[in-house]
């Protein structure tokens, strides 16, 4: 066997460790319930500026980042830009509104950098979530924790906090990722523009996090 191919097989392995993990991070899984929830999963490297799912075409299929960083952006009617999430390493994303109704996505998933994945088929995820308990857990627990928890408080601040407040929040609540994120993308996520956040960045405190 090539080396390279010894490698790759190696970096695979440490994807779905890495996947099983972080599942288990939310609710412990059985031997049985992880065999049968890798059987619907695909191992895939994606290439920065790759597109993972596209808008306006039905997604099958939802993410594990093992490594890379990915976002979700839509469009408005004049063309502009509006990054509506990020997601970094374990982290799952995907078209979820669009993969329930199995209709066409309205936001694009991107990679920003060169990215490994898992992909998950959602139509054997759905029907292994009726046969495994344990799964049925998980799913509770990531969806109130991210999807609940995390995003009725973002989507209350981007309404009514000012743009510098929504920036310092952003930074401390993801220091690692403001970091790898070029400064337009922060500013489309904050719904600014990136001469505002410039301004914003250059009457920060000295000891304000960068």
């Amino acid at each position: 066997m090539p080396p390279t191919h010894r490698l790759s097989l190696s970096r695979q392995e440490a994807a779905y460790i890495a996947l099983r993990n972080t599942l288990e991070g939310y609710y412990p899984l059985s031997d049985a319930t992880w065999s049968a929830y890798r059987s619907i999963c695909t191992w895939r490297q994606i290439s920065k500026g790759a597109v993972l799912y596209p808008a306006g075409e039905v997604p099958h299929a939802f993410a594990y980042v093992y490594q890379g960083l990915f976002r979700v952006y839509v469009l408005d009617d004049k063309g502009a830009e509006y990054n509506k999430n990020f997601f970094a390493e374990g982290r799952f994303p995907g078209s979820m509104t669009a993969l329930l109704r199995r209709e066409p996505s309205r936001f694009t998933i991107e990679a920003l950098e060169d990215a490994t994945i898992i992909e998950i088929d959602h139509a054997g995820y759905r029907r292994l979530l009726e046969m495994h308990d344990d799964l049925k857990n998980f799913h509770i627990h990531y969806l109130e924790r991210h999807w609940l928890m995390d995003k009725e408080p973002r989507e209350v601040a981007l309404v009514q906090d000012e743009a510098s407040v929504r920036y310092r929040r952003f930074l401390e609540d993801f220091p690692r990722l403001a970091q790898r994120l070029p400064q337009y993308h922060i500013a489309s996520h904050l719904g600014i523009t990136p001469t505002q956040l410039s301004r914003i960045r250059k009457n920060l405190p000295i000891d304000q996090p960068m």
